[in-house]
């Protein structure tokens, strides 16, 4: 009976998330785009033709219309149901595997961490789909995971769940960071990197801390130099074109939240 509750509860979940990520396709395609997401609503991006409600149904009408517009039969980018794939399962992560993350029983942190903890997956989602389908990352997404980040953050503090002293090495770290991704920008003549980058480490620095951040960036370029060298290596790239990095540093951030305390103390052990 309690299974069956919970896999009713994950099913209904999945489904707000899959609509939630229809609504995130929205938001990334139309900022990127200096489109409003609030008004208008969703057309085709070939033929410009209104989609009516019955093709809009998160996952459902993908497979339906066979991956095609209605109207001009132009396929439909694979990345609108994987993205409401992607965060129905963020959902469910959410609510089923939340709990192994969320430790904090302080009230009212015990349900803002949650929350703040969603939202934060929310937003990577959107840096992660933008930067590795547009190879832009949003101004707009940058500066709410910084604000929520932070202000998540100061509430640690504040209610004695995290000292100060280690808010300050997160927010120290995160500068650093920062600082020295605009300097790989700067001297690489622009090349080596997009500015969206620098401005992305600071919020990922601050939502890692220290020293974790250095397992988080040290993962990023370990995958990034990976997926590179392969798609040279296979034809697929050449040495002058770029390669999104956002999706890299969102990757080695989440390696960094799950195991960046015992990769950092396994590092300090060898030396």
């Amino acid at each position: 009976m309690l299974t069956s509750f919970f896999l009713l509860i994950a099913s209904l979940l999945f489904l707000l998330g899959s609509m939630i990520g229809s609504f995130l396709n929205v938001v990334i395609y139309r900022t990127l785009k200096d489109e409003s997401w609030v008004k208008g609503r969703s057309k085709c991006e070939n033929c410009q033709s209104l989609i009516h409600w019955y093709d809009n149904i998160p996952l459902l009408s993908y497979f339906v219309l066979g991956g095609k517009c209605r109207s001009c039969k132009t396929p439909i980018a694979i990345t609108h149901p994987v993205v409401e794939f992607l965060t129905g399962s963020l959902f469910v992560w959410w609510y089923l595997g939340g709990s192994l993350f969320f430790h904090i029983t302080h009230e009212p942190l015990r349900y803002v961490q949650p929350l703040f903890w969603l939202i934060v997956g929310l937003i990577l989602l959107v840096i992660f789909c933008a930067d590795l389908l547009y190879y832009r990352i949003p101004d707009e997404a940058v500066f709410m995971l910084s604000g929520v980040t932070l202000l998540y953050r100061i509430a640690l503090v504040t209610t004695g769940v995290m000292q100060i002293e280690d808010f300050a090495r997160a927010v120290v770290g995160a500068f650093g960071l920062s600082f020295f991704f605009y300097c790989l920008w700067y001297f690489s003549k622009k090349k080596g990197m997009g500015f969206g980058d620098v401005k992305l480490v600071f919020p990922l620095g601050l939502l890692m801390g220290w020293p974790d951040m250095i397992a988080g960036m040290f993962a990023a370029f370990i995958f990034g130099s990976v997926v590179g060298i392969s798609l040279l290596v296979f034809g697929k790239k050449t040495w002058k074109q770029a390669i999104p990095f956002g999706p890299f540093l969102i990757l080695g951030t989440v390696v960094s939240l799950v195991w960046g305390n015992q990769l950092v103390q396994w590092y300090f052990h060898l030396l």
